[in-house]
Protein backbone atom coordinates (compact mmCIF):
# COMPACT_ATOMS: atom_id res chain seq x y z
CA UNK A 1 0.00 0.00 0.00
CA UNK A 2 1.41 3.72 -0.48
CA UNK A 3 1.26 6.38 1.97
CA UNK A 4 1.62 9.93 1.26
CA UNK A 5 2.71 12.57 3.75
CA UNK A 6 1.21 16.03 2.59
CA UNK A 7 1.57 19.51 3.59
CA UNK A 8 -1.66 21.83 3.48
CA UNK A 9 -1.93 25.43 3.17
CA UNK A 10 -4.77 27.73 3.67
CA UNK A 11 -5.95 31.45 4.72
CA UNK A 12 -7.34 32.59 7.75
CA UNK A 13 -8.46 36.53 8.05
CA UNK A 14 -4.83 37.84 6.81
CA UNK A 15 -2.79 34.85 8.41
CA UNK A 16 -1.10 32.07 6.43
CA UNK A 17 -1.38 28.63 8.52
CA UNK A 18 -0.30 25.33 7.30
CA UNK A 19 -1.55 21.70 8.18
CA UNK A 20 1.04 18.22 7.94
CA UNK A 21 -0.61 14.79 8.25
CA UNK A 22 -0.21 11.55 6.44
CA UNK A 23 -3.06 9.47 4.75
CA UNK A 24 -3.51 6.84 1.68
CA UNK A 25 -6.14 8.79 -0.52
CA UNK A 26 -4.97 12.20 -0.40
CA UNK A 27 -7.53 13.67 -2.49
CA UNK A 28 -10.26 12.34 -0.11
CA UNK A 29 -8.42 13.44 2.64
CA UNK A 30 -8.19 16.87 1.11
CA UNK A 31 -11.47 16.88 0.08
CA UNK A 32 -12.56 15.82 3.56
CA UNK A 33 -9.99 18.97 5.35
CA UNK A 34 -12.11 21.29 2.84
CA UNK A 35 -15.45 20.01 4.02
CA UNK A 36 -14.94 20.66 7.71
CA UNK A 37 -15.16 16.89 8.11
CA UNK A 38 -11.05 16.51 8.31
CA UNK A 39 -9.03 17.47 11.52
CA UNK A 40 -10.32 20.11 13.97
CA UNK A 41 -7.68 22.42 12.96
CA UNK A 42 -8.43 22.59 9.70
CA UNK A 43 -12.30 23.82 9.58
CA UNK A 44 -13.20 26.88 8.54
CA UNK A 45 -10.31 27.41 6.16
CA UNK A 46 -9.73 26.26 2.05
CA UNK A 47 -6.73 24.08 2.26
CA UNK A 48 -4.42 23.62 -1.12
CA UNK A 49 -1.43 21.03 -0.80
CA UNK A 50 1.61 22.38 -1.10
CA UNK A 51 4.08 19.17 -0.23
CA UNK A 52 3.62 15.36 -0.81
CA UNK A 53 5.79 12.54 -0.40
CA UNK A 54 5.21 8.90 -1.51
CA UNK A 55 5.76 6.35 0.88
CA UNK A 56 5.10 2.44 0.44
CA UNK A 57 5.34 1.73 4.33
CA UNK A 58 2.80 2.99 6.46
CA UNK A 59 5.30 3.35 9.42
CA UNK A 60 7.83 5.44 7.43
CA UNK A 61 5.03 7.48 6.60
CA UNK A 62 4.19 8.27 9.96
CA UNK A 63 7.94 8.75 10.92
CA UNK A 64 8.53 11.19 8.34
CA UNK A 65 5.45 13.04 9.41
CA UNK A 66 6.45 13.11 13.14
CA UNK A 67 9.61 14.59 12.16
CA UNK A 68 8.49 16.85 9.36
CA UNK A 69 6.19 18.28 11.68
CA UNK A 70 8.54 19.53 14.28
CA UNK A 71 11.17 20.49 11.26
CA UNK A 72 9.60 24.29 11.03
CA UNK A 73 12.53 25.60 8.99
CA UNK A 74 11.62 22.80 6.35
CA UNK A 75 7.86 23.92 6.78
CA UNK A 76 8.65 27.77 6.27
CA UNK A 77 10.89 27.36 3.49
CA UNK A 78 8.29 25.52 1.72
CA UNK A 79 5.53 27.69 2.73
CA UNK A 80 7.41 30.98 1.36
CA UNK A 81 8.12 29.18 -1.75
CA UNK A 82 4.64 28.22 -2.34
CA UNK A 83 3.11 31.19 -0.97
CA UNK A 84 4.99 33.19 -4.22
CA UNK A 85 3.43 30.89 -6.55
CA UNK A 86 -0.03 30.11 -5.21
CA UNK A 87 -1.35 33.51 -3.73
CA UNK A 88 0.63 36.18 -5.88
Amino acid sequence: MTYFVYMLIGKKGNKFNTYVGYARDIQNRLLKHNTNKGAKYTKGSKWRIIFKKKFFNKKKAMSYEYHFKKNKKLRNSIKKRSLKKCFQ
